[in-house]
């Protein structure tokens, strides 16, 4: 297939040789740095620093603060000392759970906690709120030294923690040998380039995606899988499901228990499923027209062939909801009126406010992904997975740390787990223009992405929608998803709040524990509520969102037929293999 160049990579210099120089030692720098651009971050530390150098009401605040801090440590360590008990100078964070064992409340372990509770503390009051200091550098700063100060936590020095210590002396060091095994194991499995530690017990056909089904289509970039009915009746439409191509699609078709297309199937509706190809070195110039055309929109035409007459319900997942919205908007400005609903599951529409993950999301950083993207010719899963375990790194990596290697306490592997170390890579191309016209340029949000020659616009999509957040989301945060309300001019756009993050908030099966969600209901014509105000004043229910979601699908369809056959065979669409087809088995 012939793929045409982007303008950006085109070159800016007089030949290849001074443009690759310049690209390889982008490149040099990047593996050095961890993908971390050191440009960046230098400019946001110059920013924040001389900044804070010519503010000198800021210093004397900080100085301040300092010395109260260690007055009120040095008044808690002595009458902890003397009585054994004093009331804490200040709690962990909500969600910080490093601190929980009681062996962190007896003395010295509580002055030694404490000290680094106001530490942190302190050293975010130095790095915020400080005049001038643009947004990104701020948020630069801040973020690198919560790597530096998680990475110095007491709790990961063996002999300052006292749930290692109290392990150790118990098991007379037992522990250590099973941490040792686990790290040797680790790195045995990270020099070779392999999976985790027990994902070889979840195999994709066997245990994980199984619920039955036959690929009816196949081109160069999807798979698109029919699943086989279990009941006597569907509803008349379909369910089209796409998830983000950057990991596996069967995060929707995880284990029986939790497979969402098995609940849809299970209650009478013909879904269809997408599978994206794992793109590799010889994709470099697949682009996000190439993931719209041969895509979102080849399942759409394959699915109106197989279906004809049907409106169809499309749900779009993370960067999958992104192109689906992008689809779904250039459909309805051509007047292409074949979709029923729409449902966004942790997608944002608007970039101005990404969350921790903006600190990668500069001209800098885009630039250096670029060059190491060029390279090889895609982005690939460990470089995507490194930078999201850095946004909580107190928790995916030095917690887990002292789970693992300290405390010899091997965390089982489960299916979300092993769904997430089967990851996939990304085209040069595909990424560059998500880095850019998305998150850098913002593009969808103020109208400007260009479809065909011609921009498109959110507020030209008016049926129903349906959008789910996570309220612990760090990739997409769920103000962020919100602000879809400001686009959208959707006849119903209904807005579900869910408890969990980016992925649990979605598995979000009935049953489990410990689940609510707020949900909403917006018409036409109705004032807008700013994100705070509608989280205090929507009510919580307890339990899934599943079921609410299904029962809005069945409102929104048009009533019940006899179920159709798989595919159509006589309009070409065959039963090519059985689900979960061959796409999601390339690594």
């Amino acid at each position: 297939m012939d793929y045409t160049r982007r303008l950006s990579d085109r070159h800016l210099l007089d030949s290849d040789a001074l443009e690759n120089i310049d690209r390889m030692t982008n490149i040099a720098l990047g593996q050095l740095s961890g993908g971390v651009s050191p440009a960046s971050l230098a400019m946001a530390y110059l920013d924040w620093m001389v900044h804070l150098s010519a503010s000198p009401g800021k210093q004397f605040q900080l100085g301040a603060k300092a010395a109260r801090k260690a007055l009120r440590l040095g008044s808690y360590a002595l009458t902890s000392a003397v009585t054994g008990n004093a009331e804490p100078c200040i709690k962990p964070l909500p969600g910080d759970h490093r601190f929980d064992h009681p062996g962190w409340q007896s003395f010295p372990y509580n002055v030694i906690y404490q000290g680094f509770l106001l530490n942190q503390q302190w050293w975010h009051n130095a790095t915020t709120g400080v005049r001038g200091v643009s947004k990104h550098s701020e948020a630069a700063v801040w973020f690198t030294a919560k790597q530096i100060l998680d990475m110095m936590a007491p709790g990961n020095v063996p002999t300052m923690n006292p749930e290692i210590v109290e392990a150790t002396v118990k098991e007379r060091g037992a522990n250590l040998v099973r941490g040792a095994e686990h790290y040797t194991e680790d790195l045995r499995r990270a020099l070779r380039d392999e999976k985790p530690a027990g994902v070889e017990a979840f195999k994709v056909g066997k245990n994980l995606a199984i619920t039955p089904g036959k690929v009816v289509y196949r081109n160069h970039l999807i798979e698109l899988i029919q699943y086989s009915p279990t009941t006597d009746t569907v509803q008349r439409e379909p369910v089209l499901m796409q998830s983000a191509w950057m990991m596996k699609y069967y995060i929707l078709d995880l284990s029986p228990h939790n497979s969402l297309v098995k609940y849809l199937v299970d209650r009478g509706h013909t879904v269809f499923m997408i599978s994206w190809l794992n793109p590799g070195a010889e994709h470099r110039n697949l682009g996000m027209e190439d993931y719209r055309k041969s895509g979102t929109l080849a399942a759409i035409n394959a699915i109106s062939d197989i279906l004809p007459g049907r409106k169809i319900h499309t749900v779009g997942y993370c960067l999958g909801g992104i192109l689906l919205t992008i689809a779904a908007a250039a459909m309805a400005r051509d007047g292409d009126d074949r979709l029923a609903s729409i449902t966004l599951f942790t997608t944002m529409t608007d970039f101005t406010e990404v969350g921790e993950i903006n600190v990668f999301m500069d001209a800098s950083e885009v630039t250096l992904l670029e060059d190491m993207m060029w390279e090889k010719g895609y982005l690939g899963h460990k470089q995507v997975s490194g930078g999201f375990q850095l946004l909580k790194s107190a928790d995916l990596i030095w917690s887990k740390m002292v789970r693992e290697y300290y405390l010899g306490h091997r965390e089982p592997m489960f299916d979300l787990m092993a769904w997430n170390a089967d990851g996939t890579r990304m085209p040069y191309r595909q990424h560059s223009e998500v880095l850019r016209r998305l998150y850098v340029d913002n593009q969808l949000f103020q109208g400007k992405y260009m479809v065909g020659g011609r921009a498109i616009s959110i507020s030209n999509i008016h049926c129903p929608m349906f959008a789910v957040a996570a309220v612990a989301d760090h990739v997409a945060p769920w103000r962020s998803v919100y602000k879809l309300h400001l686009q959208s001019d959707s006849t119903e756009l209904t807005f579900v709040l869910t408890s969990g993050g980016h992925n649990v908030g979605i598995v979000n099966e009935p049953g489990r524990a410990h689940r609510s969600f707020q949900l909403s209901v917006c018409r036409e014509g109705e004032r807008f509520l700013d994100a705070d105000t509608w989280k205090e004043q929507t009510p919580k229910y307890e339990g899934s969102w599943w079921p609410v979601w299904q029962e809005w699908l069945v409102k929104h369809s048009s009533g019940s037929e006899a179920a159709p056959p798989m595919g159509a065979v006589d309009k070409g669409y065959v039963a090519l293999c059985d689900a979960p087809g061959t796409y999601v088995f390339q690594q």
